[in-house]
């Protein structure tokens, strides 16, 4: 019949056997051995992980006992147990042949798991415990206790893999395992007991009422301890010795302990020794005080003491798993109450962030090469990242919560999200990860019942895993499943396990720790007291801020409640704590329940760190970021806080003014554009990241953009279709003009046009208006924009704008030395191009002029001198005028132009506007020294950055060195010296301008 087999063959194909000739004739000998129809046999099989080892182990059991599996058949739930059990796990099929009779016990598996009472009462009668003893301390024990053991463990498994979602029952399952191995153990102990009193089976050593007396807790650790075992693992264990006092006093403590260690070595071997019935697991008491070169017993109090005096780290860890799981449960309930607050102050010890997470490195480093895309515990991504993080998170916050004290994962998981240390999405991704991680560990260690934590490599077996988890339907889809659960499970233990926030929680003093929760641990007295002492001037204020900040029962109340101590800590660390702490407030209440602000602060590299920086050191940050809250989000993204360059903002600025239709909409839009980057430039400038030079460029470009935008805008209201061809152009003079703007500078600015065909007097008419126009638009209350244009010809009484001939025939006749001088840093900026280009043409014959006049320079001389003494402001101390002081900027300013009115015109390179360039050029031209150019360099650079500083530190534009210490010293600090650096910033200047002004005497004057 050969087509019935070739249809026979293919029905097996489509049922998922891969072996068909060989199940072919197995159905066959089955049916023949059990009386089994091949229909009914293919029922369940076919449902299996793998329906050929479901088959084979079937048929295997059946030839030792074919009326076990007869009778298993008809039982139908017992049939559907075994077949998903064969079929899942080679070692179930070992198990059942071994001793086929078990199979009888799966008559109701796969509907409940066993409760711990019934695994315990199961377990014990197996070794007809009675008062803690075993009926027979022999071997035979032993093998009862493994082979009940397993029946359990099998009951267990067939409901987890007759789940029609098993990823969704894993912790139910690993609790189950764990309650499992807890009574393993004390059916085992009661064995122990037996076995080492006197007159027992055996080598009995001690006499049965010592032995009664004597107490031992058997501590699980790890996943024993969490509940959340896997089926073949390592049980971690610590032993602990006691006994009542009478007790102790009669025989010692060392006797005591004597008993105790002789019952866990027989316990352990219980388990774990050679035995007909194969060992269940290994039994690991290497978490004990001194690992393996320790006691593997001791007393309570022995243990107390190691670990007051010698415990690392990682020991305190491994203890936030421990529960008592067999023998004494007095003892073992004061043994894990006593080390609980050992637990949770461990954090507290110094360095203990950085040493969980080099010890969590040292893992992954230790993994053998070839199996790290395999390993699914310890490498990267996979189920350790997970417990590392969250365990690592608990130690830290659980110093002041104690509702995050959870020893089970996932129970740690839902109680850090409830309470805001954990954001909801990073926390469900990682239970949902965790899940499939165990699920697919428990798969592939049902396999053969052996302990591995590998990710199969042949395609069959990556079927067979599909098959089991129920996850995804094919052996490539399920490694997929792996590798992208490997990548957002590395991702979220990277952000969440190495954010700063952590080491800076666990390094708080106590009290600190809890100041949000002033109720909780300080009163209001020492809470105001604690602010003061930190730093706050105005602690009652504080203190209202903070209620403000972390009252309520909302999740942003309860995120703020665990960002208060450690930012309270950097606010009170910056240069103005109150003010920090008051817009960070109002930047909080600005952001509302946005859900991203919170979440960057709670787990982003350094941002909160970063903001509580920029918030107390500058009031003009503050302010802005009052109005443009969102610039937060700047402070996770370094490259967010560089200067944008001037063709990305000439971009946005064109397409504002495309979008809006009024010119009042537009200029809107502008300015908030130009108080955007004002504002990132200063943030940039706060954290470290931008340079002087990078500051002073990048806030000429926004003023430039500013400034050209304006002028669009204006222009398309003030000069009409008709007057078109009239050329107007801006050109930047003094620091504008050399792009060397500090925060707060004026732009100083020239006005010029070329009627171009249009009436002369209507040119100037149109232009003067372009002017008025320019500087109303421009105007900006929060960031004022002057447009300063006191350098045009004859200054404040000249016209505020003039044509191009008009400057030509002034400066033909008329110009004088400063306005020569003046011109030496125009250059433009907005308007015409090729106005402009014949301004500066015009420009550069009169400030490069081919023979330098004698008496043009003796009068700028003068006047430089008539500056000192007329222009500085009452009352202030000439040495502190960032400005116009001895050696400050205008002192190298001057001599700088002073010297390209001489040489410019024979030194190229020294044809710049820039202070600064054409110093270098002069010192490369050989005009002045290298030792003269860097103490003018040094000296014109602290002016600046002193200068700018001042300015974010207040808000308000200032070019006088304060007096004042505490002012001083926030220049300083936003400098970058350290704190209570007043004197050294107050020295470093005035050094700096004295020998700047020495130089400056000398080549200037001399």
């Amino acid at each position: 019949m050969p087509n019935a087999r070739s249809s026979s063959l293919t029905e097996l194909a489509r049922l998922g056997f891969s072996e068909l000739s060989e199940a072919d004739a197995l159905l066959g000998e089955v049916e023949t051995e059990t009386g089994i129809a091949r229909h009914d046999l293919l029922i369940h099989a076919a449902e299996a992980a793998d329906p050929d080892a479901a088959l084979t182990g079937i048929a295997r059991i059946a030839r030792r006992d074919r009326e076990s599996v007869a009778a298993a058949f008809r039982a139908p739930a017992a049939w559907r147990a075994l077949c998903a059990l064969v079929g899942a796990s080679t070692g179930f099929a070992d198990f059942f042949l071994r001793n086929p009779g078990e199979i009888a016990h799966l008559a109701d598996a796969g509907t409940r798991l066993p409760t711990a009472t019934e695994m315990t009462s199961s377990l014990l009668d197996s070794v007809a415990s009675v008062d803690g003893f075993a009926g027979d301390g022999g071997e035979a024990s032993w093998v009862s206790l493994r082979v009940r053991y397993r029946r359990i463990l099998a009951q267990i498994a067939a409901y987890d893999l007759l789940q029609p979602s098993p990823v969704d029952v894993v912790a139910d399952v690993a609790a189950a395992l764990a309650d499992a191995a807890g009574a393993a153990l004390e059916a085992s102990l009661c064995v122990a007991r037996t076995r080492i009193s006197s007159g027992a089976a055996g080598a009995g050593l001690f006499p049965r009422e010592q032995v009664a007396r004597a107490q031992l807790a058997i501590i699980g650790m790890g996943k024993t301890g969490a509940r959340e075992l896997n089926y073949v693992s390592d049980v971690d264990v610590i032993f602990v010795a006691g006994g009542d006092d009478d007790f102790v006093d009669e025989v010692g403590e060392s006797r005591v302990v004597d008993i105790a260690t002789r019952l866990a070595v027989q316990t352990m071997r219980g388990i774990s020794g050679i035995e007909i019935e194969p060992p269940l697991w290994e039994v690991d008491a290497n978490l004990r005080p001194e690992g393996k070169q320790g006691a593997l017993v001791r007393s309570l109090d022995s243990h107390l003491s190691y670990y007051d005096r010698w415990a690392k780290s990682w020991e305190f860890q491994a203890l936030l798993k421990a529960r008592p799981i067999a023998g004494d449960a007095a003892l073992g309930a004061a043994y894990v109450a006593a080390v609980q607050p050992k637990i949770w102050t461990s954090a507290a010890r110094e360095n203990f962030v950085d040493s969980v997470q080099r010890m969590r490195e040292r893992v992954t480093e230790h993994i053998p090469p070839d199996d790290v895309p395999y390993q699914l515990k310890l490498g990267p991504g996979g189920i350790r990242d997970i417990e590392f993080t969250v365990q690592l998170l608990q130690l830290v916050h659980g110093l002041a919560d104690d509702r995050i004290r959870q020893r089970g994962t996932l129970d740690a998981l839902e109680a850090l999200v409830a309470e805001g240390y954990i954001g909801r999405s990073e926390a469900s991704a990682f239970a949902r990860d965790y899940r499939i991680l165990r699920l697919l560990e428990h798969r592939v260690q049902l396999r053969h019942l052996q302990r591995t934590h590998l990710m199969p490599s042949r395609p069959e077996e990556l079927r067979t895993l599909a098959r089991a988890t129920g996850l995804v339907d094919s052996g490539p889809a399920v490694w997929e499943l792996w590798e992208s659960v490997k990548r957002e499970v590395r991702d979220i233990h990277v952000r969440l396990f190495y954010r700063p926030l952590l080491s800076a929680v666990a390094a708080l003093p106590a009290d600190e720790r809890a100041l949000p929760g002033a109720e909780r641990a300080l009163s209001t007295e020492q809470a105001h007291d604690r602010l003061a002492a930190i730093g706050f001037a105005d602690p009652a204020g504080a203190l209202r801020h903070i209620a403000a900040l972390t009252s309520g029962l909302s999740r942003k109340a309860t995120i703020q409640r665990h960002l208060m101590p450690v930012m309270i800590r950097w606010f009170a660390d910056g240069v103005d704590p109150d003010y920090g702490l008051i817009a960070f407030r109002r930047l909080s209440e600005r952001l509302g329940d946005t859900p991203w602000f919170l979440r960057m602060l709670r787990d982003s590299s350094g941002a909160a760190e970063r903001l509580t920086r920029v918030l107390a050191g500058s009031r003009y940050v503050g302010e802005l970021m009052e109005w443009i809250p969102e610039s937060a989000a700047w402070l996770d993204d370094p490259d967010a806080l560089r200067p944008r360059s001037g063709v990305a903002l000439q971009d946005e600025a064109r397409a504002i003014q495309t979008r809006h239709e009024t010119t009042d909409d537009a200029m809107r839009a502008v300015r908030g554009l130009r108080r955007r980057e004002l504002l990132r430039t200063a943030m940039g400038a706060l954290v470290g990241d931008t340079s002087i030079e990078e500051v002073a460029d990048a806030l000429s470009t926004i003023t430039e953009v500013t400034i050209q935008a304006t002028l669009r805008a204006v222009r398309r209201e003030t000069v009409p279709p008709e007057d078109d061809a009239l050329d107007f152009s801006i050109v930047a003079m003094g620091r504008f003009g050399g792009r060397e703007l500090g925060f707060g500078s004026d732009a100083d600015i020239l006005y010029v046009y070329r009627p171009n065909g249009v009436d002369p007097q209507r040119a100037n008419d149109l232009s003067r208006g372009l002017v008025t126009a320019l500087r109303a638009r421009s105007e900006d209350h929060r960031v004022p924009l002057d447009l300063d244009a006191d350098l045009r010809p004859e200054g404040r009484n000249g016209p505020l704008v003039r044509s191009l001939d008009s400057y030509a025939e002034y400066y033909r006749r008329w110009s004088l030395s400063w306005e020569a001088q003046a011109l030496l840093r125009a250059r433009g900026v907005a308007g015409s191009v090729k106005l402009i280009r014949e301004f500066i043409g015009l420009a550069d014959d009169i400030r490069y002029p081919a023979t330098p006049d004698p008496q043009g320079l003796r009068e700028i001389k003068r006047i430089k001198a008539r500056v000192e003494n007329e222009r500085l402001p009452q009352g202030v101390d000439p040495a502190r005028h960032l400005k116009l002081g001895p050696g400050s900027l205008s002192d190298v300013e001057w001599l700088v132009q002073l010297l390209q009115l001489e040489h410019a015109r024979a030194v190229p390179e020294m044809r710049t506007t820039s202070t600064i360039g054409a110093l270098r050029a002069a010192q490369d031209a050989g005009i002045v020294t290298a030792t003269d150019a860097d103490r003018l360099a040094d000296a014109w650079r602290l002016a600046s950055r002193l200068r700018s500083a001042n300015t974010l530190l207040s808000g308000q534009t200032s070019d006088v060195l304060p007096t004042d210490r505490r002012r001083l010293d926030g220049i300083g600090r936003l400098l970058g010296y350290p704190p209570r650096s007043a004197t050294a910033v107050e020295e470093d200047y005035l050094g700096a301008t004295r020998r700047a002004r020495r130089v400056f005497e000398r080549l200037f004057y001399g």
